[in-house]
């Protein structure tokens, strides 16, 4: 009657010895780390060499170090303090970015998990934690939206050139006056030819007449509500990605990017410690721009020389080879609307295909079209600098607003190239305009608080059960702690962030999870007080017990999963652990607790009595 088969013993078994295996690696900590990645979305980072440099800067600067772990994107190594870190942080600069203006690489401050390295090889990783138990730094920005509505007017400005030239209509002038954009014309015909024009191209302008004399009509165009609506939000989402893209240079594990109220983005990079570093960061843009370059023989000489023709600059094209380019830029990386990565289809070697707006590609038809067996430079520019990725020689007119970039490429490179054209640049400039910084002590206190608070939770929760239901409270126990080990398994495995609110979560969970076994205890003695044996009592304990625990745990999760759907942040945290907490504690309740009492009363052919309290008979 109570006894569960082999096959289910043993996979309850392998659950619990599952979920002891994956909540070891929280007790381990973390150690102090610092992390090695590329700078430059162009200088590609080799893990085995960067690896083997680092070894040897810090065994020739005399540091012991914990270990050297490489990824696809970084190297980090990790020490046993954070004097030791501090030391190789400086020794590892000066390195590997000998011209501190120009850094190749970024050596940043971080927190590494001191786990063994079997578990970490399974994939058993400790839980993340967030700012306030981790410490690190938070951010507010806030985004310049007067000047993105100056960057789209800037470009309505050169779209609107564009659009005169090509309907042939003359005008007289094109310039941006404040948040207005004004088309002087010499006549009316012209001005309200211009207008056509305007309002079959784009609904995004409001166009108004305003005369300034007989030969000086005036059209002004401005972005409507709903344009300029679209536009901010266009650049709080551009800018969110942007700085996702920046801060993965950090190796921040689940940083928090939000957006608040209308122009601002909370910005929280659990485990930083190097604020200087981390505004780097976030203040990095990349962009993309197209010149011609500059043949004329005998130029190149000069300009190596030292003395550089007026109107040139001097770069280096990947590879080493030097090129003079014309200062004046063909197009910008603002015509761009997507960059993709792929092979170039004659050699097959990798390539990024880009493709351009609508003035974008009218551009570049017009320049190579009269730019034929002419050498186009495309440069990416990165905080300030740039490096021509490809200088090709143009065959032919190229059309159609699709635009290819090849040349002495990895995948990985078209990949991170791609990547950064697409969300690279900001949409609008920001301000840093309120800066936190959670030191480590702190978070080792917040950690020490919650662990302690569930520890006295737990506790209090047994004590009472043991007293009340013997060793059915004792059963119930183990049961709670095998739901709180298998909680804290199942949010490492799933990589969730850790919160203080989470901790929270976490011990209501616990004084939750009991109710299922106080069900139970209740439904044995109630069986017990109506007559039934020992054994038939606890079958139907269980048995009838269950509807009542499915339907109490259905309604907490409807309410969890709200919370979840709707909610954000902090209480999104609490959600999170909330809902996983109901699962694990309807699998330990029932299914661990029964496994123990069949394990327990299950193998007896005859059971006298439970030891689950006093069962008071009613009295006749």
């Amino acid at each position: 009657m109570n006894r569960y088969p082999l096959w289910k013993n043993l996979l309850i078994g392998l659950v619990l010895i599952w979920g002891l295996i994956y909540t070891l690696p929280n007790f381990y900590g973390e150690v102090p780390a610092v992390q090695v990645s590329s700078a430059k979305a162009t200088l590609k980072l080799d893990p085995a060499t960067v690896s083997d440099r680092v070894a040897g800067v810090l065994k020739e600067a005399g540091i012991e170090h914990g270990g050297i772990f490489a990824d696809a994107s970084s190297v980090r190594a990790r020490f046993a303090s954070t004097d030791i870190q501090l030391r190789a942080k400086d020794a590892i600069e000066r390195a590997f970015n000998p011209d501190a203006s120009d850094p190749s690489y970024v050596v940043a401050l971080n927190l590494l998990s001191a786990s063994p390295a079997w578990l970490t090889s399974i994939h058993a990783l400790p839980m993340y934690l967030g700012l306030d138990l981790r410490g690190g730094v938070h951010f507010l920005l806030e985004v310049d939206m007067p000047g993105a509505l100056t960057k789209r007017l800037d470009a309505t400005t050169g779209d609107l050139r564009t659009l005169m030239r090509d309907k042939n209509v003359r005008h007289a002038g094109i310039t941006r006056e404040g948040n207005t954009v004004v088309v002087r014309f010499r006549d009316a015909e012209q001005r309200e030819a211009g207008r056509r024009a305007i309002q079959d191209s784009t609904a995004d302008l409001q166009l108004a007449d305003r005369d300034d004399g007989a030969d000086d009509l005036r059209l002004i165009a401005t972005l409507t509500a709903q344009a300029q609506q679209t536009m901010r939000e266009f650049a709080l989402k551009q800018n969110i990605t942007t700085l996702h893209n920046r801060i993965n240079e950090l190796g921040v594990a689940e940083p928090v990017i939000q957006q608040q109220g209308a122009d601002r983005i909370v910005v929280q990079l659990p485990g930083v410690q190097d604020v200087a570093k981390a505004k780097d960061i976030l203040g990095r843009t990349a962009t993309l721009e197209v010149r011609m370059v500059d043949d004329t023989p005998g130029l190149l000489e000069q300009a190596l020389a030292g003395s550089i023709p007026f109107g040139t600059e001097l770069y280096t094209e990947r590879g080493g080879s030097p090129l003079l380019l014309k200062k004046q830029v063909v197009l910008t990386g603002d015509r761009l609307t997507d960059a993709q990565p792929g092979f170039d289809g004659q050699t097959n070697e990798p390539a990024v295909h880009l493709t351009l707006d609508a003035a974008g590609a009218r551009i570049f038809r017009d320049v190579t079209r009269e730019s034929v067996g002419k050498r186009m430079a495309i440069l990416l520019i990165e905080k300030g600098k740039g490096e021509v990725v490809t200088a090709p020689v143009i065959r032919s007119e190229i059309g159609g607003g699709r635009v290819q970039i090849s040349g002495r490429m990895t995948t990985t490179e078209a990949n991170d190239v791609a990547l950064l054209l697409r969300a690279g640049s900001l949409a609008a400039p920001m301000e840093i305009i309120e800066e936190r910084t959670v030191g480590p002590s702190l978070g080792a206190e917040n950690i020490e608080k919650g662990f302690n608070s569930t520890l006295w939770g737990f506790l209090a929760i047994a004590v009472f059960m043991c007293a009340y239901y013997m060793l059915f409270g004792v059963v119930s126990t183990i049961a709670l702690a095998a739901n709180l080990l298998l909680l804290v398994a199942l949010l490492s495995l799933l990589q969730a962030t850790l919160t203080l609110p989470g901790i929270a979560a976490m011990a209501l969970t616990l004084g939750m999870a009991i109710d299922a076994n106080v069900l139970i205890n209740e439904r044995i003695r109630e069986e017990l007080r109506n007559g039934a044996t020992p054994q038939a009592a606890i079958a139907a304990g269980y048995d009838r017990a269950w509807d009542t625990i499915l339907d109490s745990n259905i309604t907490t999760l409807i309410a969890g999963v709200a919370l979840l759907v709707f909610g954000s942040g902090p209480v999104r945290g609490f959600a999170v652990v909330h809902c996983l907490g109901i699962l694990t504690s309807m699998f330990s309740a029932i299914l661990v607790s029964r496994m123990l009492i069949n394990f327990i009363y299950g193998r007896r052919r005859k059971v006298d009595a439970l030891s689950i309290g006093q069962v008071w008979k009613p009295t006749k």
